[in-house]
């Protein structure tokens, strides 16, 4: 099996502008407005005790977003999010005067009118949007990427959604949406993932992930651990990790944990740009065919690429095999721990710190990270089994594709 790469982080700093997208305040006015929803509920923080044995841990602490508003994934928090702040702007309102019994009135509606809201995705982020379109009356139109399973174009089409796969890679999905909502009256691109120009409606997403963060935090407290000291976190374009990131530099300015960012190995934008040591933004084309199809873009989100090269501690690029070996270990922990059903994007983070603290020809970065039996790790499950029969495949039948 291929060895993962990793590369500690070494590019020179920014003036770090982008960090205040994530400030505290702005995390639990998004919090807030999650939980004006009748579907809100914490999602569960696993903590691992037999497992941080088994590792040499101190500590593991494992968010299970598969509760996540019934949607299976993370994701619907930041196109929800985005969606009412965006109603929000062109109503003259602030958010926190909106709350989902507002924003689902026929007095708003009236106020608001009807828009399309774009987007490309592999499915979870999708899902998230045309779920809360369809919750606000709204309309979706979504572009799924070339190697897209039919479950999850089902899922997002069950929402109300127009939704196609197309023949491209989800960079070019990405364009494809921009273009299409610029044609569309009232046509709204609403991504995660920021580029020169578009960058307001990212930075809400973003803030919307904050929620995940910012319970997550809330929960360690109730477990008495008074902060980690490493959090794993996995990305694709960047913007949960920039979220992640972002959330826990505010709130530990003075004694931040060690993030370590993992992506897919052909999807490693991130990893790329941090090899290359000068701080400038890599891109990755072509199929970028992997199991953890949430991570597989190519294209930095700018705004998180700046949080992200300014605190990250390591990033890195692994592949499938290690996204598969964390799903199994998740599925059947050691006895005493309860099962957690992580999905390919989800269990990456897993699956590379399993690998860190088994594997001896990770002893240097094990020693560089400073893992031991004081290490208290956070991680984020950001998806269940969206597509279950690939799950069983992958966690039953020891399939890696």
């Amino acid at each position: 099996m291929k060895p993962f790469d990793w590369v500690v982080n070494t590019m020179p700093k920014t003036e770090d502008k982008n960090l205040t997208v994530m400030a505290l305040e702005e995390i639990k006015k998004a919090r807030t407005f999650h939980e004006s929803f009748p579907q809100y509920s914490k999602t569960p923080l696993a903590k691992l005790d037999q497992m941080a044995d088994y590792l040499g841990l101190g500590q593991i602490y494992l968010k299970d977003e598969s509760y996540r508003f019934g949607l299976n994934a993370f994701k619907v928090l930041g196109g929800s999010f985005a969606i009412a702040k965006y109603i929000a702007q062109q109503t003259n309102k602030d958010v926190s005067d909106l709350p989902y019994s507002v924003l689902t009135s026929d007095a708003l509606r009236e106020e608001f009118g009807q828009a399309t809201f774009f987007t490309a995705t592999d499915g979870n982020h999708g899902r998230g949007v045309a779920w809360a379109a369809n919750k606000l009356g709204q309309k979706s139109v979504v572009y799924m990427p070339k190697g897209s399973t039919l479950t999850r174009f089902n899922n997002i089409k069950a929402e109300g959604a127009t939704v196609t796969i197309e023949e491209v890679n989800y960079d070019e999905c990405v364009r494809m949406a921009a273009d299409a909502a610029s044609k569309t009256k009232n046509g709204v691109v609403v991504q995660d993932t920021a580029w020169d120009g578009y960058e307001e409606i990212p930075a809400w997403i973003m803030q919307g992930y904050g929620t995940m963060a910012l319970e997550a935090n809330e929960q360690l407290e109730e477990y008495g651990c008074d902060r980690p000291t490493h959090v794993f976190v996995q990305a694709g374009v960047g913007s949960l990790a920039g979220a992640v990131q972002g959330y826990f530099a505010n709130r530990y300015p003075e004694n931040p944990p060690k993030v370590v960012v993992v992506e897919a190995d052909v999807a490693d934008c991130l990893y790329k740009g941090a090899k290359a040591g000068d701080g400038g933004i890599r891109i990755v084309d072509g199929d970028m065919q992997t199991i953890m199809a949430g991570l597989a873009c190519g294209e930095p989100n700018t705004i998180s690429w700046d949080i992200l090269k300014n605190h990250v501690d390591t990033f890195v690029s692994a592949p499938d095999w290690v996204a598969a070996l964390g799903m199994r270990m998740l599925a059947a922990p050691v006895k005493g721990d309860v099962p957690v059903t992580s999905g390919e994007s989800g269990a990456a983070p897993f699956g590379v710190l399993a690998c860190i603290m088994l594997f001896d020809e990770y002893k240097e970065l094990r020693e560089h990270l400073g893992l031991n039996k004081d290490s208290k790790i956070l991680l984020f499950s950001t998806e269940g089994d969206t597509d279950p029969d690939r799950y069983k495949a992958i966690v039953w039948e020891g399939k890696e594709r």
